[in-house]
């Protein structure tokens, strides 16, 4: 994984509306077998590269929700890092993923609430200069005042 951020927290009182963090993963096949195991969700679309062929993916792809998984990771690790508790997030698929690519997932804040701890995020997952996912996320952001 590669990511332009080190691990840790910001705090809110360090957040600013334009910031950004963003990791790079290349999906694997392993990624995708573990993602069925943990989630359970074994559609042979994931995981069955025949059956795949006869889709209108015309071959297999990776769960949208490990690809939405990188957008968490982001969130967790950087910005704003340990200690941040996710409210919400929507999601649009707008391509798929498959094995072997380099999916960058990408964060920006747009909203910031001091007084409730709140930061609103754009989110958005890109493949090859395009975007395969887009959204919003609103978490409660960790503070000094907690510590």
């Amino acid at each position: 994984m590669l990511d332009n951020a080190p691990r840790g927290t910001i705090c809110i009182e360090d957040i600013e509306i334009g910031m950004t963090r963003s990791l790079r993963k290349v999906i694997t096949d392993r990624d995708i077998e573990m993602f069925a195991e943990v989630s359970t969700d074994r559609n042979p679309v994931h995981l069955d590269e025949d059956y795949a062929q006869d889709t209108i993916f015309g071959g297999r792809i990776a769960h949208g929700m490990l690809t939405a998984g990188l957008v968490s990771a982001v969130i967790g690790e950087q910005l704003p890092g340990h200690g941040t508790v996710y409210l919400g997030q929507s999601l649009k698929f707008l391509a798929p993923v498959r094995p072997g690519d380099m999916v960058l997932a990408e964060v920006e804040v747009t909203d910031i609430d001091h007084s409730k701890r709140r930061v609103t995020m754009n989110t958005r997952c890109i493949v090859n200069d395009k975007k395969v996912l887009v959204g919003d996320a609103t978490v409660l952001a960790p503070s000094r005042k907690f510590d």
